[in-house]
């Protein structure tokens, strides 16, 4: 257990995205928290300059260094795999050996994509993995070197992020159901919306357990409790918003549930995308809250604007 008086120093990659903003509020109550993205100038937060944000690092010093910054967008990785590669698998591998060398913690995301989404049980962190996209390689290819680096480490797999802030599923479906008079929404995809809201609380969480009992260190799923569909999800958003009394044009039974096959993309997508959670809540003594009830809070969020 650390006796330390002097406040933690805290290193922050991605501050601009949706669980990068969440987080600058969380670790705030740790200690102090230095938050750069890409376009920072003062110190490089951009994660194709590699030797950038090395010197990032060794400059600040950091006792823990958060990584919320990835190339996110699964269907564009297909064509620049060479970028996507540089953002997702070198950076967390410098910023790894970085906090090797300086002994800091790392906290580092992933996500569900690293298996194959194959079958219908929630996938526990022992099962093997399969990637099935460039972007799903990536990520594994990052937890990968951060496992290597021999670094104190957090790895957090997560599925279907959202925040209030910025744009998300829910929005795009709150929009089209006020101009449409029938929606088709995928049914054959599985998973848990999580808000980034609880991503950043659950990681201050564990950054202040492991510290006190660094046998914690990891790999762990994180995401909402219970599952769903993208049809499940779009029903719920909809449904919500003309309770509250939101226009809605389309009605609750034009919005079809239609297979994967309906919308090709460039990137396959894991059909189960089930996170067993059991292995995070059992070590940091949590309970995770349903999915619904984080997406109704987030709908109250962006209705009242």
């Amino acid at each position: 257990m650390t006796t330390s008086s002097k406040p933690l120093k805290i290193l922050l990659f991605g501050k601009g995205g949706q669980v990068g903003w969440e987080l600058q509020r969380s670790l705030s109550a740790l200690g102090d928290v230095v938050a750069l993205d890409s376009g920072d100038t003062t110190l490089c937060g951009d994660f194709t300059d590699l030797d950038g944000i090395a010197a990032t690092v060794r400059a600040v010093q950091p006792d823990i260094i958060v990584n919320a910054a990835a190339h996110t967008a699964v269907d564009k990785a297909e064509s620049e795999p060479d970028l996507c590669r540089t953002i997702n698998a070198l950076a967390p591998g410098v910023l790894a050996r970085e906090a090797a060398a300086c002994g800091a913690w790392l906290v580092h995301y992933s996500t569900d994509y690293v298996f194959n989404g194959g079958g219908e049980q929630p996938w526990s962190e022992t099962d093997s993995t399969g990637p099935l996209s460039v972007y799903g390689s990536t990520k594994l290819e990052g937890e990968q070197a951060v496992q290597a680096s021999g670094c104190k480490h957090l790895i957090f797999r997560t599925s279907w992020v959202y925040a209030a802030r910025g744009g998300n599923f829910a929005k795009t479906m709150l929009r089209l159901a006020g101009e449409r008079d029938k929606l088709s929404i995928i049914d054959d995809q599985i998973g848990a919306p999580t808000g980034a809201d609880l991503l950043a609380d659950v990681t201050a969480h564990a950054i202040r357990a492991a510290r006190q009992r660094p046998e914690l260190a990891g790999v762990y799923h994180l995401a909402a409790a219970g599952s769903t569909s993208w049809h499940g999800y779009a029903s719920l958003v909809i449904e919500t918003a003309r309770n509250a009394g939101v226009a809605i044009k389309v009605a609750q039974q034009d919005i079809a549930a239609v297979t994967s096959d309906a919308f090709p993309t460039p990137a396959p997508r894991p059909k189960n995308s089930r996170l067993n959670t059991g292995k995070l809540q059992a070590a940091f003594d949590l309970t995770l809250p349903q999915w619904q009830q984080g997406v109704i809070r987030m709908l109250t969020e962006i209705l009242e604007k």
